[in-house]
């Protein structure tokens, strides 16, 4: 039960830097650290049970039937990245501290982090796909707002955008292969696909599957032709690329790559493809990352580079190879990160980051250098560190590799980028670190505070111990990792220093040499470099972008001028065009039910429908008539709710009728009483025409099916509606129960609509918007702005309305009633004091914020689903019993309740919120009245005489 926290304790702790930032920065970067070491703590908790090979599994049923499930499980694969998140996390936490200025909102910061943080232990956790997913998508938005957390920086905006838009389009790609891959093993859970490969890799929709994850995997580890996003990302401060663009988020497509190796590797499609792309990502990014100046810059072509490595190994589809891969994924996240946060050191002390204006910092900042230098040389595969012992692996594998029939392709390509590699490193070391000290630094180099360099020097450490001794070290690690990503036994291996003359060890050597002479004769090759021709893959992606927005405007321009009654008739046109199709591709045959008789009040309600309805449509031009003409069409439909039984349906109706039309009613007063005519005499008569068939069509289409025999699904909730759900009123149930899922999302629906509309309104109340409403002032049309009877009636009337409210929500469960339609009687109580009274008088004796109403509305409804999963049931299954208690007697208690209860204060705070937003426009809109609370009446005092005198007219503020 414990997985889904190691998740999810990110998640929710990024909450508390936020709420710490006023408290300085210590305490934010301290209850950042708490809540990663705790999620830390917990994994490695868990590290005993995982290395003596067992797979930890929790599953919390949600919506089984969709296959959705809130699952996770930890192998040694999963256990291998969650440690590499939290662990490299908890250094960037230190180090993020000492980085980033006294002008940085920290807590901001640390909240993104976390969130991130949070989202990629989620990905390497999750054993459902969807859930997969929904955290695959978090790490896109996430990195966007810590890529661009400098949001003053043209270029931090720019790269985040870049990095939203290709690791978005390529997630879409992932969710299509995702959804495929489970439709064909038949089964969203990740433990189910992996143990039927063979079935996925038999399947014609195999290699469609495999394209789509492909891309989704590419985008996200920035893979060739995809790699150009990741150094733009680099406007990022220096703790982000450390984190993000060394050790996790490029590394989610390469995970993905090996969790599903035992699913879709093996094959030739899968060699042909993923195995030359890595290849030339490798070979590309190397090339590039030579002739870079800007340290980050360097590391972000080479961080592609390797990428590119573990991608080509995992393609190669051999266990060896993703032996390999593994070893090389744990040496790169621990050089690499050191290097980053080396290089934000350089630029945090030095003032630059550009090569060519450094160099002799070794004896500037001894610390910082000593530790870069090493995890450069281990960058480069340099011998007696970790990087040249999993680079010598990948070598190996590379040598027995045969691609199209030419055996010395892979490993002449490989060596290639290995010859690059060594090149970069030894001018991104050198340059900056050696030779002769400058005296025209930006600022005076030294050693930064410890906060800095430890989190460095931590990480430096395992590349010298895996370097020296990588058995003792990684053995466990590479093995356990190895085997949950092959999904079976693993060849014999050894990790060691020494293996003898191999042609691994040769070509390393080679590289060296190689690496040595292009780095010595770099203008050289710098002038070879201008000389060919340089596609530019930003300029193609701006301009790529550009093009797709140009046309996308032109074709708004072109279909949208702004009609919304040209909108309207295209769509119900298309409608009609698409029922016409298919009504007149199949046979008809005459209905076997029939028809109930006609009675009396049945034909007066259905001549009044029809009234309404043509009347709307005739005068709809007179706003307030055509509110009115509207009403009764509901109240008739309310009456056709009574007609066939279902008086929850009709008090419902009602309720909202009143509702609705007391709103709009407020809000019409804000406009002008009719609305524009239309002039072209054409236009209407199209218009009625699409109208009338429309209209035929779905008559013709009601009478059909009514007509004609079906199955419902009415019988099995009329039968399970008292034993399942432990209510008699079985529409509630379905509300509150069966269909409990549809009314939480219908109730989020509402308080979203509510705040966007306390969100608009607002700004009516400023600026040219309240100058504008100021001079639409009307003449009063009443001096009585506030009649005694009316307002009498609706004070003694409140409590009264009150207690119905709280009446028709008890016996919601077993009679007609509920949480919504007793929140709709609660505010109709509510709105008629606003009505009599004012806006000012109702607003102030106001003890409720509607925000909160709406909040803990949803909170209370979501929580009630949550407590579900607390006893292995799925999300909003609920609950009842009876309880005898003396003098009361015997009575039920259902945990529906506590969901209605959600309803009823959501519809509540909806109400109340979208009417006093409304309320307080026509305020400002209207000219006040002589008096705003004609039944407040204060005593004179002693000073004032014995005579009573008017509250005084009170403004809003």
């Amino acid at each position: 039960m414990t997985l889904w926290l190691i998740a999810l304790i990110p998640v929710f702790g990024a909450v508390f830097p936020s709420l710490l930032e006023r408290s300085g920065r210590n305490a934010c970067a301290a209850a950042t650290g708490v809540v990663t070491l705790a999620a830390l703590v917990l994994l490695l908790s868990r590290a005993p049970a995982v290395y003596r090979g067992e797979v930890l599994q929790t599953h919390i049923e949600w919506l089984p039937q969709i296959g959705l499930s809130f699952s996770f499980f930890l192998d040694g694969l999963g256990f291998f990245f969650a440690a590499l998140i939290l662990g490299i996390g908890l250094l960037i936490i230190i180090y993020a501290r000492f980085y980033l200025g006294r002008n940085d909102p920290i807590g901001r910061f640390y909240a993104y982090l976390l969130l991130f943080q949070g989202a990629m232990v989620g990905i390497v956790l999750s054993d459902n796909v969807l859930v997969l997913l929904v955290f695959w998508e978090l790490t896109s938005l996430t990195s966007f707002l810590l890529i661009g957390y400098w949001r003053h920086l043209p270029e931090a905006r720019q790269g985040a955008r870049m990095a939203l838009i290709i690791t978005g389009g390529g997630g879409l790609s992932l969710i299509a292969g995702m959804l495929l891959l489970g439709h064909i093993a038949g089964s969203y859970q990740l433990t189910e696909i992996l143990a039927r490969g063979a079935q996925i890799k038999a399947s014609p929709l195999y290699v469609p599957a495999l394209l789509l994850i492909l891309g989704g995997a590419f985008t996200k580890s920035a893979q060739f032709p995809f790699h150009f996003w990741l150094p733009h990302a680099m406007a990022a401060p220096t703790p982000v690329s450390a984190y993000l663009h060394s050790a996790t988020m490029v590394k989610a497509g390469v995970f993905l790559l090996a969790r599903l190796w035992p699913a879709l590797a093996g094959t030739d499609a899968w060699f042909m493809i993923v195995a030359p792309v890595g290849m030339a990502t490798m070979l590309i990014a190397a090339w590039i990352a030579i002739f870079k100046n800007d340290l980050k810059q360097v590391l972000a072509f080479s961080t592609v580079s390797h990428l590119g490595m573990m991608t080509m190994l995992l393609g190669l589809g051999t266990p060896m190879a993703a032996v390999a891969a593994v070893f090389h994924i744990l040496n790169h996240a621990t050089f690499k990160a050191a290097l980053f946060m080396s290089a934000g050191v350089v630029d945090h002390e030095a003032g630059t980051r550009d090569i060519r204006r450094l160099g002799g910092l070794l004896t500037l900042m001894p610390i910082t250098a000593t530790l870069s230098l090493i995890a450069t040389a281990s960058m480069a595969g340099i011998p007696l560190l970790n990087g040249f012992l999993s680079k010598e692996m990948m070598l190996e594998q590379v040598a027995l590799t045969s691609y199209l029939g030419t055996p010395w392709l892979f490993p002449a390509l490989a060596g290639l980028a290995t010859l690059l590699s060594v090149a970069y490193s030894a001018r991104f070391g050198i340059r900056t670190f050696l030779g002769p000290k400058r005296h025209d630094y930006p600022a005076r180099p030294h050693d930064p505070p410890a906060g800095m360099w430890l989190p460095i020097a931590v990480l430096v450490f395992p590349v010298l111990a895996i370097g020296l001794m990588p058995a003792t070290f990684a053995g466990a690690v590479v093995e356990r990792t190895a085997l949950a990503v092959v999904g079976g036994p693993l060849p014999e291996y050894h990790l060691a220093l020494w293996h003898g003359i191999t042609p691994a060890l040769l070509m390393s050597l080679v590289a060296l040499a190689g690496g040595a002479a292009v780095f010595s004769a770099y203008n050289r090759f710098d002038g070879i470099r201008l000389a060919l021709l340089r596609p530019d893959a930003k300029t193609m992606f701006e301009v790529t972008i550009g093009a797709v927005t140009l046309t996308a405007r032109r074709w708004i321009d072109a279909t949208h001028n702004g009609s919304l009654q040209r909108y309207v008739g295209i769509i119900v046109g298309v409608i009609v065009v698409l029922g016409a199709v298919g009504f007149w591709s199949v046979n008809h045959g005459a209905g076997t039910r029939s028809t109930l008789p006609m009675t009396v009040p049945a034909v007066i309600a259905w001549i009044a429908l029809i009234g309404a309805s043509i009347a709307v449509a005739l005068r709809h031009y007179d706003r307030v008539l055509a509110l009115i003409l509207t009403s009764i069409v509901g109240l008739v439909v309310s009456l056709g709710f009574t007609q066939f039984s279902a008086p929850d349906l009709a008090l419902t109706q009602i309720s909202v009728e009143v509702v609705t039309t007391i709103l709009l009613l407020l809000a019409l007063n804000l406009l002008p009483r009719t609305s524009a005519r239309e002039t072209r005499p054409l236009a209407r008569w199209r218009d009625a025409g699409i109208a009338s068939v429309a209209g035929i069509g779905i008559a013709g289409l009601a009478y059909a099916a009514m007509t004609r025999g079906f199955d419902s699904i009415s019988a099995y909730h009329l039968a399970e509606a008292k034993p399942g759900g432990g209510g008699t009123n079985v529409v509630n149930v379905i509300l509150v129960d069966f269909r409990g899922f549809d009314t939480f999302g219908e109730i989020i629906v509402l308080g979203i609509a509510a705040i966007t509309i306390f969100a608009l309104l607002d700004k009516s109340l400023k600026g040219a918007a309240a100058r504008r409403l100021a001079a639409t002032r009307r003449v009063e049309e009443a001096k009585d702005a506030h009649p005694m009877v009316l307002v009498v009636v609706t004070r003694v009337l409140l409590p009264l309305a009150l207690t119905v409210g709280a009446y028709i929500f008890m016996r919601g469960h077993n009679q007609p009633g509920g949480g919504f339609v007793a929140g709709l009687i609660v505010a109709i109580a509510l709105i008629t004091q606003y009505m009599a009274s004012g806006y000012v008088w109702a607003a102030e004796r106001r003890r409720f914020d509607a925000h909160a109403l709406i909040g803990g509305g949803i909170a209370i409804a979501g929580l009630t689903g949550i407590v579900s999963w607390v006893f292995g049931r799925p999300f909003l299954t609920s609950a009842y019993d009876y309880v005898h208690l003396p003098v009361l007697g015997e009575f039920e208690i259902a945990s529906a309740v506590a969901f209605d209860l959600g309803v009823f204060l959501t519809v509540v705070g909806v109400t109340i919120l979208s009417l006093a937003q409304i309320s307080r426009i026509a305020q400002r809109a209207e000219r006040s009245p002589d008096t705003d609370s004609p039944m407040d009446i204060r005593f004179a005092t002693e000073s004032d005489g014995p005579v009573a005198i008017a509250d005084p007219v009170r403004q809003e503020k």
